[in-house]
């Protein structure tokens, strides 16, 4: 039975990022760590997210409780409002939202610069030097991203419950001691904890779907254009599949 070849090249595709995302593991742990380089891209990832970020996650909270409110009134259950404003931000919608933000934003940017340097030779040229590009340009990148989705993701959490307060209000009173008593009454640690851990993985996989695509690169423009296109496109869809992985285990867990 043969193969359709598009299934055979995401295959063949899905294996090649499994090499390369464990050569990531192997050069991770040689000496030296490019520190500098890393805290560069930690401020560029982190720090030149935070506006794009806020007001993403103000808008969302903001809205869902516009949204939400109507169908609580209608079923006399108004007074859940905070409370399932804020399971649902902080479990779902806040971390698979920041993840989504930084797969367009981060992951096309990383694409585009790498594979900027593969079409221009600046990556022949850094191993001719002596300099380990792997090492240098991925290592860097995709710690970055691993450490600063999560902190987007909880920065995401707390603009987002903030707009959801102001919601509430918009339409109706809930004051500001009633609505943060009732938020941190309602979560706990098994909604944050998974939640954040799942946000590493989203981080992970942004990071090295970028870094793959600007590594294999076509020669010219149009080769740049289609790893900037394709590494967003892959990052959102293991972004997805990545989420309905994490919902599974915590349900099998007994977490929900």
């Amino acid at each position: 039975m043969k193969i359709p070849t598009n299934i055979e090249k995401m295959l063949n595709e899905a294996g090649e990022i499994a090499r390369f995302s464990g050569r990531f593991f192997q050069e991770l742990f040689k000496p030296r760590f490019e520190f500098n380089e890393f805290l560069r891209q930690c401020f560029y990832i982190g720090y030149m997210s935070l506006l794009l970020i806020g007001v993403t996650a103000f808008i969302m909270g903001l809205v869902i409780t516009i949204q939400s409110r109507p169908t609580l009134v209608d079923f006399g259950a108004e007074a859940w409002l905070p409370k399932m404003t804020a399971v649902s931000i902080v479990r779902e919608i806040a971390p698979v939202i920041t993840a989504l933000i930084c797969a367009g934003k981060i992951g096309s940017g990383i694409g585009a610069e790498l594979g900027s340097m593969k079409v221009t030779e600046q990556i022949d040229a850094m191993e001719v030097s002596g300099t380990n590009p792997y090492k240098y340009l991925v290592v860097t990148r995709v710690m970055a991203t691993t450490l600063m989705v999560p902190l987007l993701a909880i920065f995401a959490n707390a603009i987002s419950l903030y707009g959801a307060y102001l919601g509430a209000n918009i339409q109706g009173v809930v004051s500001w001691d009633l609505y943060w008593a009732q938020v941190f009454q309602t979560l706990r640690y098994s909604d944050v904890i998974p939640a954040v851990i799942k946000t590493f993985f989203f981080g992970f996989a942004i990071g090295i779907i970028g870094c793959y695509k600007g590594f294999t690169s076509k020669k010219g423009t149009e080769g740049v254009g289609q790893s900037a296109n394709s590494a967003v496109v892959i990052s959102s869809f293991l972004v997805f599949i990545l989420d309905l992985l994490a919902v599974q285990i915590t349900d099998v867990l007994g977490l929900t």
